[in-house]
C-alpha cells in the first residue's frame, strides 16, 4: 500500500508541474536570462545560453530525458539527477540541493541558479555536450538577433 502511495503521490506532482511548464519563445528566454545575471557570466554570452538550452530542451521546461546510466535530466538546461538534483529515485551529489521536479515549471530562476552553479565547476560550458557540438566557437549572434537583449562585452576577449 506504502508503494501504491508513493506512485500516486509522484505522478500527481510531475502533473502538477506539467500544467505549470512552459516553452519558452527565445527572446522572451533571453531577456529572462538577461535580467538574472547570465549575460557575461563566467565569460559567457546570451548567445551561449540560449544556443545551448534551445538543443538541449527546445526551451521547454517539463522535457525529461532518461540516460542509459539510470540518471535523468530535467528542465530547460537539462540538469542531471546524479550531480544537480535528486529526483528520489537515482543516487545523487544533489549539488544544488532541490529536487529535480522543481525544474519542470515556468519559474526559471531555480533552473538560472543550478546552471550558474554548472558553469561555475571546471568544465564550464563544455558540461552541456550539446553547447560543444552546436555552440562553442561559432557566431552565436543570430541567437538574440531581433531580440531587445543587448550583450555585454566580454573583458577577457578585450584584454588578452
Amino acid at each position: 500500500m506504502q508503494a501504491w502511495s508513493f506512485v500516486v503521490l509522484t505522478l500527481a506532482t510531475l502533473m502538477i508541474s506539467t500544467v505549470d511548464a512552459k516553452i519558452y519563445e527565445r527572446c522572451e528566454l533571453g531577456m529572462k536570462l538577461q535580467k538574472a545575471g547570465l549575460d557575461g557570466y563566467r565569460g559567457y554570452s546570451i548567445g551561449d545560453w540560449l544556443c545551448m538550452a534551445h538543443y538541449e530542451s527546445g526551451y521547454d521546461t517539463s522535457f525529461v530525458d532518461h540516460n542509459p546510466d539510470g540518471s535523468s535530466e530535467y528542465g530547460i538546461f537539462q540538469l542531471n539527477s546524479a550531480w544537480w538534483c535528486n529526483n528520489g529515485i537515482t543516487p545523487t551529489e544533489n549539488l544544488c540541493h532541490m529536487e529535480c521536479r522543481d525544474l519542470l515549471n515556468r519559474h526559471i530562476l531555480d533552473d538560472i541558479l543550478c546552471a550558474k552553479r554548472v558553469v561555475s565547476t571546471q568544465n564550464s560550458m563544455s558540461a552541456w555536450d550539446s553547447w560543444t557540438q552546436h555552440c562553442s566557437g561559432h557566431d552565436l549572434s543570430e541567437w538574440i538577433k531581433g531580440c531587445d537583449v543587448h550583450l555585454k562585452t566580454d573583458s577577457r576577449k578585450m584584454h588578452p
